[in-house]
């Protein structure tokens, strides 16, 4: 049976990939800082797979050790899913502050959850990776684009796709990718847009074949759009391409 860890998967992307992984056999370990949200999760999934669930915050070392503890060897894929859109969290009405008025302690913890824990779970999970294991960083297109006001998140997203990039080169026995799930109809998606009608969106489910298809197939290391990848042929990575045309897409 296949082990793979994702975070952030009590809701959103990461619920809909443990899902989709879940009917086809993986065993799972999942984190989420709603200790809540992530019972029911692993509730749904137990039903499916084995499942273990353990909440916490992934810039915790200790959490980061629990997580990999649980999974051990070999792990065969690691998605790092959870990420912050802006700090602090606790009002989600609240506009992400302009990038020349960002407080630098909120960019930090930001950027502590969306660049440092993902890279630091990836170091610490190398040792237990056997070659062709997959890692997976979810990104988004404001890493790519300069939207206005989106400076905290959009920066970190950048810098976690070079981090991928680097990566990818440094450890060619694995497969390392960056994805871009696109717009989604989520609870951080309507935060980021906060009283905006957001019910066009597509759920979550409708980008999980495109990640599918880097975890099972053969498609090079590099950063790709979920929805440019048809489960049957690979797709050019989407550095090379033009970014996609959204607003503020890619928001899990």
């Amino acid at each position: 049976m296949s082990i793979a860890i994702i975070t952030g998967a009590s809701r959103g992307l990461g619920l809909a990939l443990a899902h989709a992984l879940a009917r086809r056999g993986w065993s799972l370990v999942i984190d989420a800082r709603g200790e809540r949200e992530l019972e029911l999760a692993a509730t749904e999934l137990s039903a499916l797979t084995d499942v273990t669930a353990v909440a916490g915050d992934v810039s915790d070392p200790w959490h980061r050790e629990v997580l990999l503890a649980r999974a051990g060897a070999p792990l065969h894929l690691l998605v790092n899913n959870a990420s912050l859109l802006k700090w602090p969290a606790s009002d989600p009405h609240a506009p992400q502050p302009e990038l020349a008025r960002y407080p630098i302690s909120a960019l930090r913890r930001v950027y502590s959850v969306n660049v440092l824990a993902p890279l630091a779970l990836i170091q610490e999970a190398l040792p237990l990776m056997p070659d062709g294991a997959a890692v997976i960083n979810v990104s988004s297109d404001a890493a790519v684009e300069p939207y206005e006001g989106w400076g905290g998140y959009g920066s970190s997203k950048a810098a976690l796709d070079q981090v991928t990039a680097i990566l990818a080169a440094e450890q060619p026995r694995l497969r390392v990718y960056s994805v871009d799930p696109g717009e989604m109809r989520t609870r951080m998606h309507q935060e980021a847009f906060p009283g905006e009608d957001i019910s066009d969106r597509p759920p979550p489910e409708h980008s999980v074949p495109g990640v599918l298809a880097l975890i099972e197939g053969s498609v090079p290391s590099g950063r790709y759009r979920a929805r440019d990848l048809a489960p049957a042929a690979p797709a050019a990575p989407a550095a090379s391409a033009a970014p996609a045309a959204q607003t503020g897409g890619g928001v899990a």
